[in-house]
């Protein structure tokens, strides 16, 4: 998990390559269960674990034959990663019926396992369709970008970072028109996220690895939000240590990750040193696409 500011003021970003965030979901073949990738840090000396995560399910996807997507994912970070190192996914064929299939993930960094991933794939089928409706708040182009007030040395470490240099966050602020009032004891924030660089080939794997990596931004600062409110601006030194527990998600319909979606994101509870996220994924047409659910290690910094 790593941690991403809300910012004040609207500002333009230059092009950049078409394949240059794809390029962080690539992974090396070793065997026919075996592939290896290398993650960048979202702490200092930490592999960003939405990384990770979206690196096993990709290795998880190179088994599987293209008829069938993604549905379902189930998640432990068991040990921080080192971002200067390989991470090797191990990956072991537990299902292969005709409409569903199931794979198990081990990434191993050092002969250590670091995390475990089960992902469930599926072949569509027709049936009728039901989901929330998406509540109404302003649009991604009428608010400003996440970063721009930040300071030039946190701007700098984000430009020359291999990923988040290449993410589009706004935040919606919590009086803006349209944003449901919030339940007592379930705090909640709304971001427009999106890939900025679109991607070359329009491969659903690769959407749904990418929507992976973007769900671990922000669902833990959502579940510390009673103790820092203004997390995200930088008003204040940060005062609370966050770190994934354990992340799952389910995908519910087509979408593309280098267009903007509206993550809603809420917290029931935090209790015990742990704070619990539910997070839905909806398009700019409404629908709902995909769902995160999110236990994070809470605690103040001495």
């Amino acid at each position: 998990m790593t941690d991403l500011t809300e910012q004040q003021i609207p500002t333009e970003q230059a092009p950049r390559p078409a394949a240059q965030f794809a390029e962080l979901l690539e992974i090396e073949q070793l065997d026919e269960n075996t592939f290896r990738g290398h993650c960048h840090a979202g702490a200092p000396m930490r592999a960003f674990g939405g990384h990770v995560a979206a690196q096993a399910l990709a290795a998880a996807g190179r088994t599987c034959d293209g008829q069938r997507a993604v549905h379902s994912l189930h998640s432990y970070f068991l040990l921080p990663g080192n971002p200067t190192r390989p991470i090797d996914y191990e990956v072991e064929r537990l299902r292969e019926g005709l409409t569903y299939a199931t794979r198990r993930v081990r990434a191993v960094q050092d002969r250590n396992e670091i995390f475990s991933l089960t992902a469930s794939f599926k072949r569509p089928e027709p049936t009728g369709e039901r989901h929330r409706e998406m509540p109404p708040v302003p649009a991604p182009e009428t608010l400003p970008d996440a970063f721009s007030q930040w300071d030039e040395e946190l701007r700098a470490a984000i430009k020359a970072s291999d990923g988040f240099r290449d993410l589009e966050l706004r935040f919606v602020p919590a009086d803006a028109p349209g944003v449901p009032p919030a339940v007592p004891g379930m705090p909640q924030q709304f971001v427009w996220v999106r890939i900025a660089t679109p991607f070359p080939v329009d491969d659903p794997l690769l959407h749904t690895c990418a929507l992976t990596y973007l769900s671990d931004l922000t669902l833990a600062s959502t579940a510390g939000l009673h103790e820092q409110p203004n997390f995200f601006q930088r008003t204040e030194p940060p005062r609370l240590l966050m770190a994934s527990l354990d992340h799952a998600m389910w995908f519910h319909r087509p979408f593309r990750a280098d267009e903007w979606l509206l993550f809603a994101q809420r917290s029931p509870s935090a209790s015990d040193g742990r704070g619990l996220s539910l997070g839905e994924f909806y398009d700019r047409d409404g629908r709902l696409v995909a769902s995160a659910v999110q236990e994070a290690l809470i605690r103040r910094l001495s």
